[in-house]
Formats: C-alpha cells, structure tokens, sequence
C-alpha cells in the first residue's frame, strides 16, 4: 500500500490550533502571577474574570479610611501602613493605593498643599511628575510624586530622601484630586 499525503492545508490547518492552543495555555499561566498592589477603591471586574473565576481569589476589600483622619475633603496619609487616600466632601474614599516613602516622614497632623509642580528632577536623580508639596522636616520638603518613567525609587543608600512616590496612575489620580484649592493632607501614624 503507498502512504497518501495529506494537503498543505490540513498541515497549516494543524499548526495553527497547536500554536493557538500553546498561547492561550501561555496566557493563563501569566495570569496567575503576581498582580499590582495598587488599586482603585471601586475595582471594576476583567471582561476575561468570568471565563475562569475559579481560579482566581477572592477580591479582596480596600482598607478603610483611618477613623482619627479628620472629615472632609482631604487626602490621606498613613505613615504606618504607607498608604494614601483620596476623601470626598462627603467622607467617602475615591481612591487608595500604598505609596514608597522617603527617608524622612513628615510628622503626623493637618496640612495644606502648598505648592504644586508639574515635574522635575527628584533629589535621588529621577524624573518626576505630579508633585504636590504639603510640609517640610529636617530641611527637607516632603511632597507627592510619582517617576515618569513609572518606576518605584531605588532605596536610598545613606541619602535623605522626603519624596513620598507611587504608582504612575495613581499619581495622576492623586494630582487631580489634589491640585484643587486648599486640599488638606491628613498625615496618621
């Protein structure tokens, strides 16, 4: 009996699912990896988050803004768990995501933003954007900011550093909400 060829298309035809099949399994196992720790205080569900909800944990709820932060419209720092919110009139978060802080932390107590800039260069070299400037401490103003590049500081090695950073996004957030007058910083242990 002769062997029989098959035509050139059922060959493609075959490749193609194969590698289909090989990025899908790729796309999955990606996303089971580890997930940014920034985050909105209304999360909104993946498109993709039904097709395998089971595999995936549970979501977890945003901290609660600190009780002793004050009322109002104001951002809130806590130093403890580096960590910052956006707080509407109404007392209600908008916003929270954790932040790297400086070597110096402002002290805790009520601020105002006092000065804003759109970017610079940050004392340890780096590019940044989104600066709101709300104390000073040991000859050092404390501020807001985050990389333009996106990325988190290096650690400071023996140098004081006053800048808090954060997420891209999140410093874009945070200039919106925190260029309007007379926002207030709430800094809490």
């Amino acid at each position: 009996m002769a062997a029989r060829l098959l035509p050139s298309w059922v060959w493609v035809s075959g490749l193609t699912a194969g590698a289909t099949v090989a990025v899908v399994f790729v796309a999955l196992q990606a996303d089971k990896g580890p997930h940014p720790t920034a985050a909105a205080v209304r999360p909104s569900a993946s498109a993709s988050a039904g097709a395998h909800a089971s595999a995936s944990p549970a979501p977890t709820k945003a901290p609660a803004v600190p009780a002793a932060s004050g009322t109002g419209r104001r951002i809130v720092y806590s130093l403890g768990a580096k960590r910052v919110w956006t707080v509407d009139a109404s007392d209600k978060a908008t916003r929270t995501f954790t932040v790297w802080p400086g070597t110096v932390s402002p002290d805790p107590g009520t601020y105002t933003i006092s000065k804003t800039l759109a970017s610079t260069t940050g004392s340890d070299g780096v590019q940044i954007e989104h600066i709101l400037y709300f104390a000073a401490k040991s000859g050092l103003s404390i501020a807001f900011s985050n990389a333009v590049d996106g990325s988190s500081p290096a650690p400071a090695a023996g140098k004081q550093t006053s800048g808090i950073r954060m997420p891209k996004a999140d410093g874009t957030a945070l200039w919106t909400f925190g260029t309007e007058p007379d926002t207030k910083v709430t800094v809490v242990k």
